[in-house]
Formats: C-alpha cells, structure tokens, sequence
C-alpha cells in the first residue's frame, strides 16, 4: 500500500494563522516579560521556554494555546481553542498587551484585524507540530554526529520565518545556517534547507538547489524509514561539502 505524504490543502492558512500566533501570542508574550521572543519546539507544536518569577511558559498544541505557571502559588494550565477566536482573545488568555510594537525582524508577520476570527484545521497543525518534532529530532542527530570543533548555537523556532533552526561551523571560517521550515512564499510546503553564511557552493552542484544553497521537501523527507534521520542526513552532507 502506498503512503501519502502530501499536506492537506488547509494546511497554508493554517500555517499563516498559527506564524500570526507564534509573533503576535506566544512571542510577544516573552518580549514582553523578558525582553526575548526566540521560541522552542515544545510538546504538540511550538512554545516559550520557560520565563519569569514564576517559570511561566506560552505554547502552542495542535489548535489550542497553552498557558502554564509554576509559582509558589502551585502549578495551573489553562487551554484555549484558537480556531474562531480572536488575537485579541488569545491575548486575554495569555494575558498579554496585544496592542504594544513588536518587531521580530523585517518579516515579521502583520498585526492585521486583531478581532477578526483565526481559522486553525486541528490536522494541519498536528502535521506542523510533526514536522518540527522531527526537525528538532534531526537537529539532534546532527549536533551528535558532527565532528568536534563545529561549535553550534541553540536550535531555536524564530517567529520572522517560522522555522527551526541552528548554526554552526563548517569550518572556522564558514558557517551555515542548518533547518526546517514551516514552509512560505519560495516553497509552500514544510521544507529543509542548508543556508551558508557565504556565497561559495563547493562540491556537488546537484546539491544546491536553491538560491540561498539547498532544499529538500517535505515529501522526500517523510518518505524515508527514519524522517529524523534522513533531514540529518540532509544537513550533514551540506555541511561535509562547505567542510572542503
């Protein structure tokens, strides 16, 4: 039997909506209580690290957003259903200043009609949830299977692009951005990408299709036995190329 990995057609206005969440909720949320909007990879799709006094922490799971503290006070959660609601009400629910000027970077999302209902397929979010889960995954992989001395930074989800993401050394003088996006306006669907810091290509010219270096979609990716580790597969041959 053959297996689909095609996204569903909600899935790019459910991608838009949840990036619009991601900076205008989840993001802004830490902005505003520490001065930091990068995000995680967390349990059903994306979230803050934990922030503040009392290790609050603002997340999305599936179509829900989740609102968690741990003060001294005891632990509380709180749920709310994104799909029909508002940023406005998501931003009551997370108590957070809605209105305030957030910047994410030249990209970052519009504000838009902050009363206007957001439309959220549970599916296509639980698929983008799966998508970053097997990224981080990958990422991992590849932190354990580079050679010593490509020091890396911290994988991070960043709001402007929605992807996830880390850099690291592929040689002391080149580094290369190695992720997972959401998708966007150059690939509609969830890609990987290898992004080097500088125009040089070495190596394999079949391997860099892209114009900022080399993709590999979502489709290809899933296919394999192993997702996690074909996207580390992936990354490591970019990097083995810039290594020469």
């Amino acid at each position: 039997m053959t297996t689909s990995h095609s996204v569903p057609e909600s899935y790019q206005q459910t991608r838009e909506n949840l990036q619009i969440v991601a900076t205008h909720i989840v993001a802004r949320a830490r902005q505003q209580a520490v001065d930091r909007f990068g995000l995680r990879v967390t349990p059903g799709g994306f979230g803050t690290p934990e922030f503040g006094d009392d290790l609050a922490r603002v997340r999305v799971s599936g179509s829900h957003l989740v609102v968690e503290s741990g003060g001294s006070d005891g632990t509380r959660s709180a749920s709310h259903t994104i799909d029909g609601s508002s940023l406005r009400q998501l931003a009551e629910h997370a108590g957070i200043d809605i209105e305030a000027d957030l910047s994410v970077g030249h990209d970052t999302p519009a504000l838009g009609d902050i009363d206007a209902p957001l439309a959220v397929d549970e599916g296509a979010a639980r698929l983008l949830a799966g998508w970053y889960a097997k990224a981080v995954a990958g990422l991992d992989l590849v932190l354990a299977g580079a050679p010593s001395g490509h020091a890396a930074s911290l994988a991070q989800l960043w709001p402007e692009h929605f992807d996830v993401a880390l850099d690291l050394a592929a040689t002391p003088d080149r580094r290369v951005n190695l992720g997972a996006s959401a998708g966007d306006g150059f690939h509609g669907d969830p890609y990987l990408y290898v992004g080097p810091w500088t125009d040089d290509r070495p190596g394999d010219g079949g391997f860099w299709n892209a114009p900022f270096g080399a993709v590999l979609g979502y489709d290809e990716v899933m296919a394999q036995p192993d997702p996690a580790a074909a996207a580390a597969t992936f990354w490591l041959a970019g990097v083995a190329l810039l290594a020469t």
